[in-house]
């Protein structure tokens, strides 16, 4: 599989992996995130709601001492429940990326080498606002993908088609809840095989329908980024 390839490791690995986040910020200050549908602490909870969301998100960070809240992968949500968007063809709740939760304004960092693939404002209801599409190939030719999601309008400025973005190096800034589409701040970042055909977008979360193909084209970050939740 291409994340246990030890060509991929070695190319874009290096000694430590890099978070997508302002490397100021301490691993020491993060701390997991549990938005799932099992949390009982989100029983009397508006968490559709950006405030709410981010009062909840607030309390996590102050209990432990945190900056920066994360997790997500494959997690069942009702998070979406309130938007027509995920309820087309069936109710879509399950997360196909990793959210890291913090302020509006931090900056994003590129944990790989790669160029820009596309890039495009999101802007309809639920949606991820500006987004960045970066494309990665191993030595051995394999092509993947990294998404951006939730970023400032600022982020999308001088980018264009096949840009290079060299690894560490910031990539944006996370915007705010009118600029992301009514999500409290937080970075959605997602690893993708074959896009599909999408340019500047792609499914952030699937149904249980379709779980089986989006978990094989949308592999756990966690792997590419040196952390489990």
């Amino acid at each position: 599989m291409l994340l246990n390839s030890p060509f991929f490791q070695d190319a874009f690995y290096g000694k430590k992996p890099i978070l997508p986040l302002d490397v100021a910020i301490p691993l020491e200050k993060y701390c997991p995130l549990n938005l799932s549908v099992k949390n009982k602490e989100l029983n009397d909870i508006a968490i559709s709601d950006p405030i709410a969301c981010q009062n909840y998100i607030d309390a996590v960070l102050k209990k432990n001492g945190a900056r920066v809240a994360y997790g997500g992968y494959l997690e069942k949500r009702a998070l979406y429940a309130n938007s027509d968007r995920f309820s087309e063809g069936g109710p879509r709740n399950i997360h196909l990326g990793i959210d890291f939760w913090c302020e509006a304004g931090t900056k994003v960092i590129a944990p790989l080498n790669g160029t820009v693939h596309s890039f495009k404002n999101n802007s309809d209801k639920g949606n991820y606002g500006p987004t960045i599409i970066l494309e990665h190939r191993s030595p051995i030719g394999t092509l993947f993908y990294t998404l951006y999601g939730h970023l400032s309008m600022e982020s999308l400025d001088g980018l264009y088609r096949d840009k290079p973005i060299k690894r560490g190096n910031v990539l944006a800034s996370l915007g705010t809840p009118d600029i992301n589409v009514n999500y409290a701040p937080h970075l959605h970042f997602q690893l993708i095989i074959d896009l599909q055909g999408h340019y500047g977008d792609y499914p952030g979360v699937c149904s249980q329908e379709h779980l089986k193909f989006y978990q094989k084209n949308c592999p756990d970050p966690n792997h590419l980024l040196g952390f489990s939740e």
